[in-house]
């Protein structure tokens, strides 16, 4: 369970750091201005699925939302996206680069975690009643 927590604070963070930077002004790049936002969108109901839903497809959620956020900045910075070419300074680009990498190891460590075991409560076949002392 506290991957999930982990993972979505990470996601969280990712979210508050692109949305700042929209704010910013990255809202007035043609392209890349709607992609924040719908990283943002994204990155909040990924964050809910984490901690609401008990299924390993959260963490496939997790891992390919950190991968496609640090996938695009690395194209951005390196051959450049949609005419933006970016680099690698500032406390937001390594803070971004930092908490991407943990939404990804952590969505793949909630993939690969064994589901939650059921708790089976035993049933007594004793009647109504009935105490031990009474048995034979």
């Amino acid at each position: 369970m506290t991957l999930r927590y982990v993972a979505a604070v990470a996601v969280l963070a990712s979210v508050a750091i692109h949305l700042a930077l929209w704010f910013q002004g990255m809202r007035s790049v043609h392209v890349i201005g709607p992609a924040f936002l719908l990283n943002v969108t994204g990155g909040l109901v990924i964050a809910a699925l984490l901690v609401r839903w008990r299924h390993p497809g959260a963490g496939v959620l997790a891992a390919c939302f950190g991968m496609s956020t640090l996938g695009a900045f690395t194209l951005a910075s390196t051959i450049g996206l949609f005419g933006t070419h970016e680099k690698w300074a500032g406390l937001s680009v390594f803070g971004a680069a930092t908490v991407e990498i943990i939404a990804i190891v952590m969505g793949l460590a909630i993939m690969l975690e064994d589901p939650e075991p059921e708790v089976v409560v035993p049933v007594r076949a004793q009647s109504v009643g009935a105490h031990r002392s009474d048995r034979a």
